[in-house]
């Protein structure tokens, strides 16, 4: 044990227990330690509870849950989609209509997704297109895609790919769609009778050509649709 002083203060002792203010107050090292840690591990606990009812919550909003859970709620039948058209060759500048006919048996369908491949350009962000409620069981109709009446687009090809994803996860089978953008080409209706017109809503995503310079984030949009590829 030594003793030291603090001028004009109190009389210090240092010791192995810790620190003591003769005379004033006293105060060991041990304690403080174990006030510290138990504090420490409190507020470590408390984060890990925290993060836990976080991340199961925002699992349950974004559909993130276990697919046996998933099938658990909404089934495990995959949508089916029994029909399809659209035509091969648009002007540049005409709104490309592609039809289709689907049903999901548990009458769960959540989304119509979009890909496209384009020739020198390469694959286009995802465009998800929400399936309103009325429609989850099954519909008829079609999703659309804006092109631009610019010369540049005169003879690109690409490829269209449409998924149906229902709320437990499933996927259809894909519908694929080839392309033509031509001058010379009207665009051909679908069989009468087949399909209903009646519009499901756009794929967003804007055509470029090799010439545009902005990144591959400019490619294509997120669709949500107007109301919930979420809950």
């Amino acid at each position: 044990m030594a003793e030291g002083g603090v001028s004009g203060g109190t009389p210090v002792t240092f010791s192995k227990s810790g620190v003591s203010l003769r005379g004033s107050w006293s105060c060991s090292w041990d304690s403080l330690l174990k006030i510290t840690r138990e504090k420490y591990v409190k507020k470590i606990i408390f984060l890990n509870v925290l993060w836990t009812f976080l991340a199961v919550g925002l699992m349950s909003c974004i559909g993130l849950e276990p697919i046996q859970k998933r099938e658990e709620i909404y089934g495990k039948a995959a949508s089916l989609i029994h029909q399809s058209y659209a035509a091969r060759q648009i002007w540049p500048g005409e709104t490309w209509k592609v039809f289709l006919n689907a049903s999901d048996p548990d009458g769960d369908m959540k989304n119509i997704v979009c890909t496209i491949d384009q020739a020198g350009v390469g694959t286009y962000p995802v465009s998800i297109t929400k399936i309103s409620e009325a429609n989850q069981k099954q519909f008829s109709g079609y999703v659309y895609l804006n092109t631009q009446s610019i010369d540049d687009l005169d003879f690109v090809t690409l490829t269209l790919t449409v998924h149906i994803q229902d709320k437990a996860g499933h996927y259809s089978e894909p519908a694929i769609f080839p392309l033509l953008l031509s001058g010379t080409s009207l665009q051909e209706p679908p069989p009468p009778g087949v399909f209903q017109e009646v519009s499901l809503g756009p794929i967003m995503i804007q055509l470029r050509t090799i010439r545009d310079d902005g990144g591959p984030f400019d490619r294509g949009l997120f669709f949500r649709g107007r109301s919930p590829f979420g809950h």
